[in-house]
């Protein structure tokens, strides 16, 4: 490839978070600086776009969009979840090549980097010259071999005050309503909801008192126990549950229907509904349940500035590698020693992070009262960038 000009072509894919459109920026923003890069060409939907031929020219866009898209939400170019099917691949080569497309980024999560990781070797065998880049995003920070994922930083901000403040409400209506029941996301791994534990900083006891995450197997019985202590001690309870939670024997305490995606993923909704109404029934408390669901990972409101800055550098990392000559290998984040939160970016091998997910580890996790440990908070704090705004309470003086 070496004094040959070629196209990079870039998609999104899965779901989308508050700063993802910041790693396609910097993929645009590099590539520019590239002599052997020609165009910068968008796919529409993920690899949808690439099988239907739904291509833009990314350079056309004007420095004030690309400016603005760093705080837009979503993905501009539009995800997909679809499923690499027969002769897909013969296809995506094709289109690839009718558009000298010698680069190619996918930004996404885990089925990501697979669907990256099967393209290039498709290529490999087919002798058509063609490097790969996989770019890390995923709310859930379930990707392997990467410190953390872009777009995880901004939805632990976003969870962290969205519980902190749901325990003020709870609260202070707590006569009426005692218990709510927010339902976070997490189909296997718990660390968005880990990080609700930050909401608790700098007050004991304060929401959510109970924390509950797939990677610990949890029973009825016992939350509906956990429930009644904090109320008589509080007289009110705010609980964070991941939506994956699960019983001893591993089925989850609930799903909508037994309906699957197209990468055979259970659709997962609706635990927050069923335990309030077995708080209800079964504990005589009038309970309350809420899911925030996609607008946990699309609040620009709460976008962390930290999430933001990594996910435009890991976009521009990508093109820088594919120009040293690396395919077949997924960006990472390199978290740094020592007091000061500082990250570089490395790479790692797409076959190492395809359809492999990195769960909540033990030393992170504690009993639902705590929820996570200080080794957890300390992992995670950096990553929400400013701390959460403070909150101001009355000292309910009484009358002289």
């Amino acid at each position: 490839m070496a004094g040959e000009q070629r196209n990079l072509l870039v998609a999104q894919s899965g779901g989308p978070t508050a700063v993802i459109n910041n790693s396609l920026v910097g993929v645009i923003d590099e590539a520019r600086g590239w002599w052997r890069i020609g165009r910068v060409i968008g796919a529409r939907r993920g690899i949808e776009g690439v099988l239907q031929e739904d291509l833009v020219d990314l350079y056309r866009e004007s420095p004030a969009t690309l400016r603005l898209l760093r705080q837009t939400p979503s993905a501009a170019l539009g995800t997909s979840r679809h499923k690499l099917g027969t002769g897909d691949l013969e296809r995506i080569v094709e289109v690839f090549d009718r558009y000298d497309v010698g680069y190619f980024c996918y930004i996404g999560g885990n089925d990501s980097m697979d669907t990256a990781n099967r393209i290039g070797a498709l290529a490999r065998e087919r002798g058509f010259d063609l490097q790969v880049m996989g770019i890390p995003k995923t709310v859930d920070n379930d990707l392997a071999q990467t410190d953390h994922c872009p777009g995880y930083g901004s939805a632990a901000r976003f969870v962290a005050a969205t519980l902190r403040d749901a325990g003020l409400d709870t609260e202070a209506g707590a006569a009426s309503t005692p218990v709510k029941i927010i339902e976070i996301m997490g189909r296997h791994a718990g660390w968005l909801t880990a990080a609700t534990a930050l909401a608790r900083e700098g007050r004991a006891d304060a929401a959510p008192q109970l924390i509950y995450v797939p990677e610990r197997p949890v029973t009825l019985e016992g939350i509906l126990a956990d429930v009644e202590r904090v109320v008589r001690r509080l007289g009110y309870c705010v609980l964070a549950v991941s939506e994956g939670i699960r019983d001893p024997q591993g089925n989850f305490l609930a799903a909508v229907s037994a309906a699957v995606d197209a990468f055979g993923h259970q659709q997962l909704g609706g635990v927050s509904a069923y335990l309030a109404d077995q708080v209800t029934r079964s504990a005589g408390l009038k309970a309350r349940f809420e899911k925030p669901d996609t607008m946990q990972r699309a609040s620009t409101c709460l976008m962390s500035p930290v999430d933001a800055e990594e996910a435009y550098e890991v976009g521009r990392a990508a093109v820088r590698a594919l120009q040293e000559g690396q395919t077949a290998q997924m960006v990472t984040l390199v978290r740094e020693p020592g007091p000061v939160y500082r990250t570089h970016t490395g790479l790692t091998p797409l076959e190492q992070v395809a359809n492999r997910e990195r769960l909540l580890p033990p030393e992170y996790m504690a009993e639902p009262q705590e929820g996570a440990t200080e080794a957890f908070l300390a992992y995670a704090r950096p990553l929400i960038g400013p701390p959460l705004p403070e909150h101001g309470r009355l000292a309910f003086y009484p009358l002289k």
